[in-house]
């Protein structure tokens, strides 16, 4: 069920943002008014304004609802308790230690070491 409710404030949400980005500022009736032409869209001069507008509260509406369910969803899950409540506990589940290899007696925590291929000065004649 959260699944679909999730989708469905996807939806809303990019179809919120296209309407908004849709919509003229306040500025872009003063430019109608000098006869930019914005009066000749399909919706008339003012037609657009109320019907993106409404469209827009609506979706609002939508997202607001589905962020709220989503939410109870949220909450319903999580159980009882803060998170600072349960910060002391110990794990549920429990943790599995790593297991230690024998690395044998020639483990060295310096490295590997060079091979000895003899002394670096060429002995004295």
């Amino acid at each position: 069920m959260a699944q679909i409710v999730l989708i469905f404030h996807v939806v809303i949400a990019i179809a919120l943002v296209v309407l908004v980005l849709l919509q003229h500022g306040k500025g872009a009736d003063a430019g109608a008014a000098f006869g930019s032409g914005a009066s000749s869209t399909v919706f008339g001069a003012r037609g657009s304004a109320t019907f993106l507008s409404r469209i827009t509260a609506m979706l609002a509406a939508g997202f607001f609802i589905t962020s709220l369910t989503l939410a109870m969803f949220a909450s319903r899950d999580a159980g009882p308790g803060s998170v600072l409540d349960r910060a002391g506990e110990e794990p549920t589940a429990p943790v599995e230690e790593p297991v230690e290899e024998d690395e044998g007696p020639e483990a060295d925590d310096e490295g590997p070491e060079a091979p000895d291929d003899g002394p670096a000065v060429p002995p004295e004649e």
